[in-house]
């Protein structure tokens, strides 16, 4: 429902925007109304790319402007129109509403919520402002404004019932009339931007948790985390939101269907934060209750009476949000099959070091990435290569790239790395873990820290079984001191400020290699130093999921139709780590699930 919001946003917006020009040009065809909405939302779309950073500093000002632009016309509707209406406040006429209007009036709820929508959004600013700055915005400034909105045009409305339609407009004095127009205009697009940026962090987080088809995220800013943009969702609802504009060419329509959205969420933020409460907070479960069946009865009403808007135009809510949750339902399922067979079909690494000897398995220069799903065994993938080229890289790295149930992961617990079988094998398992929150673009060198971080390892496992006496007995003193001057300076850096370092020592100490390697070559850390100046390679594996016979028919359209569509139409793994073709090694495998 979040993401049908991006859709419907833009569209509602705009359309109301735009809508009130046809008030000052009566000649004006409601086609050219359409027209120019759809130019405004192609163009609001096609600026998503240079991001918000560039024209972020305008956003603050227009708001505040189209704020107290409400807030004068409301005052000045209060007093010129009836300033009595301050007693609409009393909930007592919502009651005597209510009663005399019996389910007619109950129904009505789902255009009436449409008063509150849009406010909410405020809160999803708490990751850039603190809790009391939106406090404050909201009590003394958002509040106050659409109270008197309202008011002034419950005003209006009280000596002007002919003109329900397009009141808004209607209610606006002559002489301000295009300027607020205009500021309306860009209040509206500066909305729409807000949501279409909120659909991406939704889908981005989705993609972390195995949610969503792998897209293409793209930073827009250097200097603000957080700030992306997602090149196929964004044509993705820009087309969407021109076909409901085009569609149904009604702000009532759209706004029956974006009033279920907006309520659905929130009752659902709801269910979700009385679950904080308990499981984070720690909170009474009373408390949490008494919080659930306070605000979710009120939601649940306003839900209630959306619903019955479904024919008349709610259901593209219902049908966008429906594709939506299928699409991830699916992706998720067959993702989850996919790491199941993994498991079930890894080889061991036992395996792998006796099929040695018969296949005439032949090590080759340079340093192997083999990425893999799983952080325990060898996957079934390199298995499948090796047994068909026997061959594979002297030091081979299998690299496993998760995501956790946190927000972050702070950078000097990014990376774990262990040992895979013997220590002559060569073999290392290098585990990158990100917060679903955490964008997955290193500002550094990847390889260089990688390398580093191996060689640390090396180092401190021949520091714990105490090889040094070792050392001193077959070089002497003068050997020692000179491997000590040219190893122990490249210590793996997790710290930010530590990383330019680490890259730099690695250049120090690859350039000494050749000074040492005649006498220390058995050295693993020099071994792993030789084996990056010979190149790296990152083996992909390209797997095909197909159902198995006995499957059932939704199971074989789920996974043969419909997850070998998203998979064949996402972004490939080495375009999201932007690997370079010549340093590609895909490997093809078929996975039964």
């Amino acid at each position: 429902m979040a993401i049908a919001d991006g859709v419907l946003t833009p569209a509602i917006s705009v359309l109301s925007a735009v809508s009130g020009v046809k008030l000052k040009i009566t000649e004006l065809h409601e086609n050219h109304i359409v027209i120019i909405s759809c130019v405004i939302l192609v163009g609001l779309f096609s600026l998503q790319h240079y991001g918000t950073h560039k024209v972020a500093f305008m956003f603050a000002p227009i708001v505040t402007v189209w704020l107290l632009c409400l807030t004068g016309i409301g005052v000045y509707n209060i007093f010129w129109w009836n300033s009595h209406i301050f007693h609409a406040l009393s909930p007592i006429y919502m009651l005597k509403f209510l009663k005399s209007t019996g389910v007619e009036g109950w129904i009505s709820l789902g255009g009436v919520v449409l008063a509150i929508t849009g406010v909410e959004t405020m809160f999803a600013n708490l990751g850039h402002f603190s809790p009391l700055s939106i406090r404050i915005a909201f009590t003394f400034l958002v509040y106050p404004s659409l109270l008197l909105t309202y008011m002034g045009e419950a005003a209006f409305l009280s000596k002007h019932h002919e003109d329900i339609e397009r009141s808004f407009y209607k209610a606006i004095p002559e002489t301000v009339f295009w300027p607020v127009f205009i500021v309306a205009t860009f209040a509206a697009m500066i909305g729409s931007q807000a949501v279409i940026s909120a659909t991406f962090s939704i889908i981005s987080q989705c993609c972390a948790l195995n949610c969503f088809p792998h897209v293409r995220i793209i930073h827009t800013s250097s200097k603000i985390y957080g700030q992306i943009y997602i090149p196929e969702v964004n044509w993705m609802l820009m087309c969407l939101s021109l076909a409901v504009t085009i569609g149904l060419r009604d702000t009532s329509m759209m706004g029956h269907a974006y009033g279920l959205a907006v309520t659905t969420v929130m009752f659902v933020t709801t269910c979700l934060m009385a679950m904080v409460m308990i499981i984070v907070w720690k909170q009474n479960t009373f408390t949490a209750v008494a919080f659930l069946l306070v605000f979710g009865s009120m939601e649940l009403l306003y839900i209630s009476a959306c619903i019955f808007k479904v024919p008349e135009g709610a259901w593209i809510a219902l049908t966008v949000s429906s594709i939506f949750m299928a699409v991830m339902y699916i992706w998720n399922y067959g993702t989850m099959k996919k790491h199941q067979f993994d498991v079930e079909n890894k080889v061991s690494m036992n395996r792998i070091v006796s099929l040695g000897p018969s296949l005439g398995m032949v090590r080759v220069p340079g340093i192997g990435l083999v990425y893999t799903n799983l952080v325990t065994g060898v996957p079934a993938v390199f298995g499948h290569f090796v047994t068909n080229l026997p061959a594979f890289h002297q030091v081979l790295v299998f690299v496993c790239i998760k995501y956790v149930q946190v927000p972050y992961v702070c950078e000097k617990e990014r990376i774990l790395i262990s040992r895979v079988g013997p220590k002559e094998c060569g073999m290392f398992r290098c585990i990158l873990r990100y917060g679903y929150k955490d964008l997955q673009q290193e500002n550094y060198n990847f390889e260089n820290r990688l390398v580093s971080g191996l060689v640390q390892f090396v180092e401190t496992e021949e520091q714990t079984a105490s090889k040094a006496t070792d050392f001193c007995g077959e070089f002497g003193n003068s050997d020692i001191e000179a491997f000590d001057s040219s190893v122990h300076t490249t210590t793996i850096s997790y710290p930010e400020e530590d990383r330019a370092r680490c890259s730099c020592d690695i250049q120090v100490m690859t350039s000494d290699i050749g000074r040492v390697e005649s006498f220390l070559l058995k050295d693993e850390s020099l071994q792993i130093l030789k084996a990056k100046e010979s190149g790296v390679t990152y083996v992909l594996g390209h797997s095909y999921a197909k159902s198995k016979k006995p499957s059932s028919i939704f199971k074989k359209f789920a996974i043969d139709v419909v997850y070998a569509f998203l998979s064949k139409n996402s972004t490939e793994p080495n375009i999201l780590m932007k690997v370079s073709p010549t340093s590609l090694l895909e490997v093809g495998m078929i996975y039964y699930v």
